[in-house]
């Protein structure tokens, strides 16, 4: 089976965190992924993360915590994580123009700098904005991994997917560099609409059966992250997404 973590962004309006931990702990999983919001104390979220048996080999930091990079490593220390990701950047400085993601990229490969040296892995986790063509041609996605050659990718796929490209042609140019890919999914269009069109994995369009085997074959991931944008029961949907790949070698 593919070991399946739980992105915790997924659960952010759960009314009770230490009983969401028991419930994922309940239906299966061993590891999660966290996010900038949790690690106001690590110490206790890891107590917590003890307790139910749970892991949290990777984790999201904003880019402004990143540029703490003594802090954020703290955090990654304490919690156990092996990779740190940054997961975007505000849509205010989602430019149209090449230099701001340049400048985006060289400073994100000064930080990959300093956590790889510091034993971790480091890389940049995508949404649909990446892959709109700046004003010279190139992708914003295309700039990052060029300008920033050191750095991981953690390759949403369904994000891949809404931005209109074929995720299989960047697996061939870019599979080396994945090293986590988030499982989610899309539903038919018109449908599940108070989730913003996205669906439980394996109840939607992605196609993850196969997909899964592609990313397999096509990339160095090693994590592999369930994650859903916007779900009215987070519960249902680590349920239904852990039952669909557990089916999975």
């Amino acid at each position: 089976m593919t070991e399946l973590s739980f992105q915790l962004y997924s659960a952010r309006n759960y009314p009770s965190f230490s009983e969401l931990l028991t419930k994922l702990s309940e239906i299966g999983f061993k590891q999660v992924e966290g996010y900038g919001g949790l690690y106001a104390d690590a110490a206790a979220l890891r107590a917590e993360l003890d307790k139910n048996r749970l892991s949290m080999p990777t984790g999201h930091f904003s880019l402004d915590q990143l540029k703490d990079t003594d802090a954020a490593l703290q955090t990654a220390e304490t919690l156990g994580m092996k990779r740190l990701h940054c997961p975007s950047i505000s849509p205010d400085k989602r430019s149209e123009h090449e230099a701001e993601w340049l400048e985006l990229a060289e400073t994100l490969a000064s930080i990959g700098e300093k956590v790889t040296a510091a034993g971790y892995g480091f890389g940049w986790h995508n949404h649909d904005f990446e892959f709109k063509a700046t004003t010279t041609g190139r992708t914003p996605m295309e700039i990052i991994l060029e300008t920033a050659p050191k750095i991981e990718w953690e390759c949403d796929v369904a994000w891949v997917l809404r931005g209109k490209v074929d995720p299989l042609t960047w697996f061939d140019r870019y599979g080396d560099r994945i090293s986590a890919v988030h499982v989610k999914d899309i539903s038919t269009e018109g449908e599940n609409l108070e989730e913003s069109g996205w669906a439980d994995v394996g109840h939607g369009i992605v196609g993850w059966d196969n997909m899964i085997k592609e990313v397999k074959s096509r990339t160095k991931a090693q994590y592999f992250v369930a994650e859903h944008d916007n779900p009215t029961n987070a519960i249902r949907f680590g349920t239904r997404s852990f039952a669909t790949v557990s089916k999975w070698k």
